[in-house]
């Protein structure tokens, strides 16, 4: 098989020097896209953090004509990527397991002399008689000197929904989903929502509080299976090569 792999975190940019991002390191993508190459798939690994290649081998791997590693930094960075990559139309499987930024700074604003925010109460308020009044500080670099500043986050667009919609990708999808403080049986309930919303053939999901030890994967003969990190990249590839033998030779 021809298989794609992102990983890593995004960047969104507030200004050309700061940016937003997220905590995750890419390691899970990293590790499942060795365990492909080392089951003799072709594999391309977009992703924005390389090291974890060398942390989890010990060495870089060589490219070749089976491993490829395409870096990318921001939001924009990866939707190009993979959109020019499933375009192109050479993978068989897609393992989109990169932390996406679900929002990105849309502008930078800190509050007119007369504005105020009310903590207690959530709201604004205007010590003058004017209406409370937020003022444009974009820039290139955002001045420092503003006792504080407000940030407008808008949706970015779903990168995995993207995939089948727009871009028109016919091969298999893996989808990772995570979740905060729920128990995993509404895990695999939202899980599977997550998976039928974005087309994709199987899901990888997992808490934050838990992500260490497990993940579910499914479905599975219908079903999901709790398994371990460990087993984690085996268990997926075992299952992707499955699905595949199934769609191309029945």
């Amino acid at each position: 098989m021809n298989v794609l792999v992102t990983a890593g975190n995004t960047l969104v940019r507030m200004d050309r020097v700061r940016s937003l991002t997220n905590v995750f390191s890419g390691r899970t993508g990293a590790a499942v896209a060795l365990q492909a190459f080392e089951r003799g798939h072709a594999v391309t690994l977009l992703t924005s953090r390389p090291e974890t290649v060398v942390e989890l081998r010990g060495a870089p791997l060589p490219a070749s004509g089976r491993w490829k590693e395409m870096i990318y930094r921001t939001f924009d960075d990866l939707q190009h990527a993979l959109q020019d990559q499933v375009s192109q139309g050479g993978a068989d499987v897609l393992i989109h397991s990169a932390a996406v930024s679900d929002y990105r700074p849309a502008g930078v604003y800190a509050p007119d002399p007369g504005t105020r925010f009310q903590e207690g109460e959530k709201r604004w308020e205007s010590t003058t008689a004017a209406p409370p009044t937020l003022i444009d500080r974009s820039a290139d670099k955002v001045k420092s000197d503003e006792p504080e500043l407000w940030i407008r986050l808008v949706r970015t667009p779903k990168l995995i929904d993207l995939v089948r919609t727009e871009w028109g990708f016919g091969g298999l999808v893996v989808k990772f989903k995570l979740e905060v403080g729920i128990p995993e049986e509404s895990l695999v309930e939202i899980a599977e929502r997550s998976r039928r919303q974005s087309a994709a053939d199987l899901m990888v999901a997992n808490t934050l509080e838990g992500m260490h030890q497990w993940a579910y994967l499914g479905p599975l003969q219908g079903h999901y299976q709790r398994i371990t990190r460990q087993e984690l990249p085996t268990r997926l590839l075992e299952a992707v090569e499955a699905l595949h033998r199934e769609k191309n030779h029945g």
